[in-house]
């Protein structure tokens, strides 16, 4: 009787199994749309945030976040010297340790450039990076008088930086205004995402997509 040949095909058939398990996977750290984030970045914080309607800006004052800036962290100091002690260099004082008198932002991070400080004729702003107001919008109204100036002295969503560029920005969010310089504008965004997902203040779906953009040319960017 002759002898029959089976032709074994399990090699090839499981090589394109293989093959077909790759092409359908995920991509994680990708910059392009439709691939996973990685987990811990601020890119996939973006999913954490609540998305809704902005509500009416009705009754929003500046005050409803407390009167001026206070000694938050008990240091003896108000909150604006302190974030000027800490973005400044060349750091002089009027009192010894807290009123700052002088100083350089060495490179304001919303133009890449250096501004002078001079307390009294500062070119220098402390901006809310979460504007009090679209924070009011998003949610804030229905905070307790504790939470919003806990929320408005916060480091977390304070940076020293060009007061003329800050005016422009006002209270912009990130679908409306991102800073002119592109260097800074991951590390922009995801700061904004760390203070809303920090104090749970929602996001619109035009911000939310402007955000992901962003962030998709920085995929392993971190939350601050």
């Amino acid at each position: 009787m002759p002898m029959t040949y089976r032709r074994t095909f399990a090699a090839p058939a499981l090589a394109a199994a293989a093959l077909m398990v790759a092409a359908c996977s995920p991509v994680t750290g990708g910059g392009t749309t439709g691939r996973t984030p990685a987990p811990e970045t601020a890119l996939a914080a973006v999913d954490s945030l609540t998305v809704k309607g902005r509500a009416p800006k009705t009754g929003y004052d500046r005050d409803a976040f407390g009167r001026g800036w206070v000694d938050v962290d008990r240091n003896g100091c108000g909150t604006r010297d302190d974030i000027l002690k800490r973005d400044l260099t060349g750091v002089r004082y009027t009192d010894g340790r807290c009123k700052v008198a002088s100083g350089t932002l060495t490179d304001d991070p919303y133009t890449g450039t250096t501004v002078p400080y001079v307390r009294g004729r500062s070119k220098v702003d402390i901006d809310h990076v979460v504007a009090l107001s679209d924070a009011w919008q998003k949610g804030a109204r229905q905070w307790d008088a504790e939470t919003r100036r806990r929320f408005a002295n916060d480091p977390l969503n304070l940076l020293a930086v060009d007061a003329s560029t800050n005016r422009r920005k006002s209270d912009g969010d990130a679908a409306t205004w991102l800073p002119p310089n592109n260097g800074y504008r991951c590390t922009y965004v995801a700061r904004q995402v760390a203070v809303k997902k920090k104090y749970r203040v929602w996001v619109t779906e035009g911000e939310r997509d402007a955000m992901k953009r962003v962030l998709r040319d920085c995929p392993q960017q971190k939350l601050p």
